[in-house]
């Protein structure tokens, strides 16, 4: 402990560099023997206070890579990077470095860093890539062009600057004398005095903490996480999940823009193309309900109140229930369309029904007419 002494005003941690990205619109469902030439294991994090024991978590197939050195844009850093595969057919990507920086401001460096003279969002984008093209085969219906992905940074300080007096004081207080510092880290923003009293307070406003000595402050873009370092893998897990809902629901947003722009076309057409509009429909309404269906089931965990309401607030700034709406509207419109052509056909075989009944009559009376 003697080392806390020597620098007790600096903030020590890691920044987590999250990116989840949509790779195919379903897996098989087999375990994957490699990832990037190592063994892919399981994911597993185990509860970090007391609580319920029947916690659930969803645990996707991953790899960590044997960390390295890079000569960054802010001196030599050790990176170490793990991927994530789920089921719904999306990767996340992780890449961890650690910092010791003098105050917060320090820290909105580390937004543009670059590894090696390559920007980290193109390193993790080229890594997402080379996964793409390994796990193809167990890919069903990849997708043909690797889309951006959704990022999202986390900022993980393991203990909070010890000056004189300032023992034993609770994160809140911490948060509130550092607010404005804070919400600039969360908003990229370089000079903190530029943010109005608004905008520090809305973007810090949904802080959360379990004990006194720990603290969750989710944003858009960033987070900032205040804890032991043992207990602070289940909340940047439970950040992942969110964010790989995010990817895989602006995903699905793409596929039914698609499914109704061609929709639309084809019901513009002649009725001859029905048939085939009408099945193209009805698949797409039971692909996007199922993959909904298991998108929700990997963020399903219970036993842990904290992590839920995390999950809640990320949930809200991700606006995850506003895509949700989205979707379910463009689902009702498919359905709207398949109600359509259903009914157009029902009616076009009722009219050639009727239009066969009277020629059989017409020629019933001419063969009578004819005496035959």
């Amino acid at each position: 402990m003697t080392g806390a002494h020597t620098h007790s005003t600096a903030l020590r941690g890691e920044v987590v560099y999250i990116r989840a990205f949509d790779l195919a619109y379903d897996m098989k469902r087999q375990r994957i023997p490699q990832i990037l030439g190592h063994q892919a294991q399981e994911y597993w994090v185990g509860p970090s206070k007391p609580g319920p024991k029947q916690g659930f978590f969803y645990r996707p197939q991953m790899v960590t890579l044997p960390p390295r050195m890079y000569q960054s844009s802010v001196g030599p850093l050790e990176v170490s990077i793990s991927v994530k595969i789920y089921n719904v057919g999306a990767v996340s990507i992780q890449v961890r470095t650690p910092f010791e920086v003098s105050s917060i401001e320090d820290l909105v460096k580390y937004y543009g860093l670059s590894l090696a003279g390559n920007s980290i969002e193109m390193e993790v984008i080229q890594l997402a890539e080379r996964v793409r093209r390994e796990l193809e085969p167990y890919f069903v219906r990849p997708v043909p062009v690797l889309e951006q992905g959704e990022d999202y940074t986390v900022f993980c300080i393991y203990e909070l600057p010890v000056r004189e007096g300032n023992v034993g004081k609770r994160t809140e207080d911490w948060l509130m004398e550092n607010r404005r510092a804070v919400a600039a880290l969360l908003t990229q923003e370089s000079n903190p005095s530029r943010l109005s009293e608004q905008e520090a307070a809305e973007s810090t406003e949904r802080y959360l903490t379990y004990y006194e000595s720990d603290l969750v402050v989710p944003d858009w873009d960033a987070a900032l996480v205040v804890g032991e370092r043992e207990s602070l893998e289940e909340i940047i897990h439970v950040m992942e999940l969110a964010n790989v809902q995010l990817a895989e629901l602006a995903a699905y947003d793409r596929v039914l823009d698609g499914a109704l722009e061609v929709a639309y076309r084809d019901l513009s057409r002649s009725r001859w193309v029905g048939r085939e509009v009408s099945r193209n429909l009805r698949e797409i309404r039971v692909d996007m309900a199922r993959l909904n269906d298991e998108l929700l089931n990997i963020t399903k965990f219970f036993g842990d109140w904290h992590l839920a309401r995390i999950y809640q607030s990320l949930f809200s700034r991700f606006h995850l229930k506003d895509w949700n709406d989205t979707i379910n509207v463009k689902l009702r419109t498919l359905a709207d369309l398949y109600q359509l052509l259903h009914q157009d056909w029902i009616n076009y075989w009722m009219m050639l029904l009727e239009i066969t009944i009277v020629l059989l009559f017409i020629l019933d009376v001419v063969l009578l007419l004819l005496g035959l």
